[in-house]
């Protein structure tokens, strides 16, 4: 059984930094390339980065370009996202998903598996 869960969120003021982390199990992790999502209240789920399975590969939406970083760690069968100079508008259920797709998509119904997400909330 896949699962993916999500661990780090929380409440942090505007301008900080908080660090996401998504452990899978159940599935060959370096053979699958990783996202993650958000999705704020009355908002549609959207694209924020990801990482292709071989980890050379990045992507990142145009609104966290150069504050969140993803990576991975494939010993530890593990999802980072290390987000810097957070801002209220960052507030969200921030999910991984995982896709068998060499390139990671941007479209969510390109991942094959998801966890349960994690709140981030940045207050002003």
């Amino acid at each position: 059984q896949v699962q993916l869960v999500e661990s780090g969120g929380g409440l942090v003021q505007a301008g900080g930094s908080l660090r996401l982390s998504c452990a899978a199990s159940g599935l060959p992790f370096r053979s699958y390339s990783m996202g993650w999502f958000r999705q704020a209240p009355g908002k549609e789920r959207e694209f924020v980065a990801a990482i292709s399975w071989i980890g050379g590969s990045t992507d990142a939406a145009n609104s966290v370009k150069g504050r969140f970083t993803i990576s991975r760690d494939n010993a530890k069968n593990t999802l980072y996202l290390q987000m810097n100079s957070l801002k209220p508008e960052d507030t969200a259920v921030y999910y991984c998903a995982a896709s068998i797709k060499p390139v990671p998509p941007r479209a969510g119904s390109g991942y094959n598996y998801w966890g349960q997400g994690t709140q981030v909330t940045v207050s002003s």
